[in-house]
């Protein structure tokens, strides 16, 4: 027999700008989304300590729509999904972080493992003039990109493949087979965006694909080498790595949807 859990676990749904933090993970130096969010939670249960674990590390500069992280806060906490989100946007205030939604979850849940899919989307401002009301937001590609032809490319790389040439040096991921569900490129007036979605991602995967789709885009690649590029299984062989700017984080999916049903 099981000892009864001696916390209550919430799942939160979070949206940050990424630009001024290191990233999702805690650091030896500089500010991550983690600290500000275990330091909010600690502060509004009178400082007991409060780790949380996510669904996606977003790195440096990378922006979030619908992050998904748990928390474990003490049983005797008097919580509520209103007052979770309100209480942690009040210390949240100096940050550009907010709470989107909150919902009490089982003690075996996890937002890491109990994901079924996670959705990335990425920006590119595709026109001459510099981004203003969106700088940093977005990555700024002065060439005509076609768009047409990105498709195509990206076409090649749905699918379970191995991603060795477009995850990083430095991934720490066992095995560098992916399922990739869904790539996507569409054009709203002078913005392009780029939408992945697979169960999980290797590291910069995302943002080597689009930097080999914009190859793709100004025309130095027929969007058929993208797929000489994917059976070399050699980072050297597909394109650059794009900016963290353009890439959000969009959402997560479960079954069932812990926050379905919230209203705060």
């Amino acid at each position: 027999m099981t000892d009864p859990p001696t916390y209550q676990r919430w799942a939160l749904k979070i949206e940050y700008d990424g630009s001024g933090f290191v990233g999702w993970q805690r650091q030896a130096h500089g500010l991550s989304v983690q600290q500000v969010l275990e330091e909010a939670a600690s502060r509004l249960v009178g400082g007991h300590p409060i780790n949380s674990v996510t669904a996606g590390r977003t790195d440096a500069g990378v922006h979030a729509l619908g992050q998904v992280a748990h928390l474990d806060f003490p049983l005797n906490a008097r919580l509520t999904p209103h007052t979770l989100c309100e209480g942690l946007g009040f210390y949240l205030t100096s940050y550009p972080v907010s709470i989107l939604a909150a919902a009490p979850v089982s003690p075996t849940w996890s937002a890491r493992f109990s994901a079924t899919w996670r959705a990335y989307c990425y920006r590119i401002l595709n026109r001459r003039a510099r981004p203003t009301l969106t700088k940093g937001r977005v990555w700024h590609v002065k060439p005509l990109l076609n768009v047409a032809h990105m498709q195509q490319a990206a076409t090649y790389l749905l699918g379970r493949h191995d991603f060795t040439s477009f995850r990083a040096a430095a991934c720490q991921a066992r095995n560098p087979l992916r399922t990739l569900d869904q790539l996507t490129v569409t054009q709203h007036n002078d913005e392009i965006i780029i939408t992945a979605q697979a169960r999980s991602f290797l590291h910069h995967q995302v943002r080597n694909m689009v930097g080999t789709l914009k190859l793709v885009g100004t025309g130095q690649w027929e969007p058929e080498r993208v797929t000489t590029a994917l059976a070399a299984c050699d980072r050297s062989a597909a394109g650059p790595t794009a900016p963290p700017d353009g890439l959000y984080l969009k959402n997560i999916g479960y079954i069932p949807d812990p926050f379905a049903s919230t209203h705060i």
